[in-house]
């Protein structure tokens, strides 16, 4: 029954996990999980209603419940969903029956609320993007909330990981998320790496070997593979995973890296063979190059260094996986300098995650190329789900270094790693480092490796008194550095990202 509440999207999207939780797994004898969904209407006078997977009937979806059997005669222009689960996109089911995503933009639902995206590599983010084609708004759940959802749904995850997508849908109807999912018409089977395939096949643990029916079926089920009148042909982004040389055919692929040194010169180096391999490729030229990436001595070096890479190698893999393929002029660019290893990657953030979502490491969990990172994360190169901001933030944080900075250049997202607290002022722009006195200095040092900090955790960690700590809170806001965030009792201070 409808009722009036508190409609904040953070109580509806826990709204949405209270229904998920009551959700009815249907008998199925082909053991296959159901995922638990929930869903959650907020109407334009504020009344909400509620529905879960197999509610009234046995295998209805949580969304199809809520807008066509509980709401079929209502007019739900400009309403609010908020549902678990992505819903299913066009040709996710067969014909006659209507997506979810189709029955959400026939019911001119104005804004949509997901919690996670639909786990199958060939499916997830197709029902986002048609949604967003549609002129529909649309957010992900908060990122605390997102686990509780992947939690719920474990099984459910895993199965749906290795399965094919049924895609029999019209033509037209069907969502493509990039070029790449199309057969790159000028390669073939003798184009793969026969190692790459063995270490791909190796590493994911399949049985089966490179050149069996079996594995290649498993590669088409994956997007990896097409089938042609001429036999198999590589999928676009089949051939940037385990191409000999993707460059070939696609003059975007790989990863350009420079080193520049303090004497004014540089070295370059172009990583243009398997995507697969191009991260440890790199690390292994920094490790040739750069013996001391970071500002330390001692005992911590060899364990700070090996850190700091882990940090540096992560950042690659986010590149090269969320990049946008799309834009065919632009490569992921490795740029290092002394105080800073700045890691380029053509296209904005993925919509809808925001860039100030990546810059306060809260970005939920959501992959532009979901057929490359189900790829990278069977071979254990990157997290199953998400960009791996926590471990990018532990990492910086266990290696005693400033935190990451994410910032837009077009038609570049580039993140900064800093290789020495000290490098945070170094690179602050001459006109603002010259405002600072040497105590503002080390206090923006430790600020920029904490993101938010406390004036009484700055007392404590420089040994200032009160009045002092608020001189220089003062100045690094006036040098717009910080801005004051909280109530006056509860107020923070937090690092402002160009």
């Amino acid at each position: 029954m409808a009722t009036k509440r508190d409609i904040s999207p953070r109580k509806m999207m826990e709204k949405a996990i209270d229904e998920m939780n009551k959700s009815i797994n249907e008998p199925r004898h082909d053991n296959k999980a159901s995922p638990l969904v929930g869903a959650v209407l907020v109407k334009p006078d504020s009344t909400v209603d509620t529905a879960f997977r197999g509610e009234l009937r046995e295998g209805d979806h949580a969304e199809f419940t809520l807008l066509e059997r509980k709401n079929r005669a209502n007019k739900l222009d400009g309403s609010t969903l908020f549902a678990t689960l992505e819903p299913c996109a066009p040709g996710a089911r067969n014909h006659p029956k209507l997506s979810c995503a189709e029955r959400i933009v026939n019911a001119r639902i104005k804004e949509v609320w997901v919690g996670i995206e639909d786990p199958d590599p060939t499916v997830d983010r197709k029902g986002i993007k048609f949604l967003q084609s549609r002129g529909i708004t649309v957010h992900m759940f908060d990122r605390d909330l997102q686990e509780i959802i992947q939690n719920a749904n474990k099984a459910f995850i895993a199965q749906a990981l290795e399965r094919k997508a049924a895609a029999e849908s019209e033509e037209d109807k069907l969502v493509s998320l990039s070029t790449l999912e199309n057969a790159s018409t000028t390669s073939d089977m003798r184009d793969f790496s026969t190692e790459v395939l063995e270490r791909y096949r190796a590493q994911s643990k399949i049985s089966d070997g490179v050149a069996s029916p079996a594995f290649q079926h498993l590669l088409i089920q994956q997007g990896l593979l097409k089938v042609a009148d001429k036999g198999f042909v590589p999928a676009g982004f089949g051939m940037l995973l385990f191409g000999k040389t993707p460059r070939d055919v696609m003059p975007q692929a790989g990863l350009l890296g420079t080193i520049h040194y303090t004497d004014g010169t540089e070295e370059v180096e172009d990583f243009d063979g398997p995507m697969v391999l191009v991260p440890e490729q790199a690390i292994q030229w920094l490790r040739n190059k750069l013996p001391n990436p970071i500002n330390r001595s001692g005992a911590q070096r060899k364990d700070m260094t090996d850190k700091f890479y882990e940090l540096v190698r992560e950042s690659i893999v986010n590149a090269l996986v969320h990049r946008n393929y799309d834009i065919t002029g632009a490569k992921c660019q490795l740029m290092v300098t002394s105080d800073t290893i700045v890691v380029m990657s053509p296209g904005e953030p993925v919509e809808p995650i925001t860039l100030a979502q990546l810059q306060s490491f809260s970005a939920p969990m959501l992959s532009r190329n979901p057929v490359l990172h189900y790829a990278f994360a069977k071979m254990e190169l990157a997290e199953e789900r998400g960009l791996g901001l926590k471990s990018m933030k532990a990492r910086a944080s266990e290696a005693g270094l400033p935190l990451p900075t994410y910032t837009w250049n077009a038609p570049y997202l580039t993140l900064t790693l800093f290789r020495s607290p000290a490098s945070a002022v170094r690179v602050l722009p001459p006109s603002v480092r010259k405002l600072l006195s040497k105590d503002e200095q080390a206090s923006w040092e430790f600020i920029a490796g904490q993101q938010t900090v406390t004036s009484a955790e700055l007392m404590k960690h420089l040994n200032f008194d009160e009045r002092k700590v608020q001189r220089i809170l003062k100045s690094l806001q006036k040098a717009g550095l910080l801005q004051r965030v909280g109530g006056a009792r509860a107020s923070r201070y937090e690092a402002i990202q160009a």
